[in-house]
């Protein structure tokens, strides 16, 4: 059992909130969470499979909303399933090898690099990609790979590809969530089997992600996600800085 009080669950619940917000609009929420969760005392490989417990919860409810909205992404989702499916148990497995400690470091750098590129919005393409088949299963298999491992930033390279394939950011929104959800279930299940799972501050945490993605629809249809990025971008160097005992 993981001790949490009061003011634990509080903490969760807030940072799922934030994280499910700029999960919908962009990616890397967890950029928050994970650290938040090894803030609370817990080792960096039970937090990153306890995280993905709200990960699946947020893609689940912002891909209902998003087809409440009227903005579709199953159909254009399913070819890339099987791809990221298999790396994603790859890399679910791979990293869970990892001691904790390691695992922390890494992520801590990861998040770092990835604050570049979340404040720089992804550069649409006015023409459908060209890639061949082959080639988009590899890169889907990669993104895959480094979501089942990581999962933070998995949203932004989602983005980057779907993007690629001519997406404007709103569908490429809601195709990503689709396909998130998918990676992300197939990771947890990785992380429960090899017992890196807390399901109560999981599902803490899910509950945030769940209101989260609510609001981050509304201000992806609104359009409001600068403010947001940056918000998180701050955030998400303070708690890494923390990881590497920097303060």
């Amino acid at each position: 059992m993981f001790p949490m009080n009061g003011s634990d669950a509080l903490l969760l619940l807030l940072a799922g909130m934030a994280a499910g917000v700029i999960n919908t609009l962009a990616g890397a929420g967890s950029l928050l969470t994970v650290p938040a969760l090894v803030l609370l005392g817990m080792p960096g490989t039970l937090a990153n499979g306890t995280n993905r417990v709200g990960v699946l919860v947020h893609n689940l409810v912002a891909s209902w909303r998003f087809h409440a909205e009227g903005i579709f992404g199953i159909r254009a989702a399913v070819p890339l399933l099987l791809p990221v499916t298999a790396g994603s148990l790859v890399g679910a497995y791979v990293i869970s090898l990892v001691p904790s400690r390691t695992f922390e470091q890494a992520f801590a750098v990861l998040t770092l690099a990835l604050v570049i590129p979340l404040l720089r919005p992804p550069r649409l393409h006015d023409k459908p990609s060209t890639w061949p088949s082959w080639l988009t299963a590899v890169v889907f298999f990669g993104v895959g790979l480094f979501g089942g491992a990581f999962q933070a930033g998995v949203g932004l390279l989602l983005i980057a590809a779907l993007a690629h394939a001519g997406h404007d950011l709103l569908r490429a929104n809601s195709v990503k969530v689709v396909i998130n959800a998918v990676l992300t279930g197939s990771a947890l299940v990785v992380f429960a089997l090899r017992g890196q799972v807390l399901w109560l501050p999981g599902s803490v945490l899910a509950v945030g992600y769940a209101l989260g993605a609510v609001a981050g629809v509304r201000l992806a249809v609104a359009g409001g996600e600068v403010l947001v990025r940056a918000f998180i971008a701050a955030s998400a160097v303070g708690l890494a800085t923390k990881m590497l005992g920097l303060w």
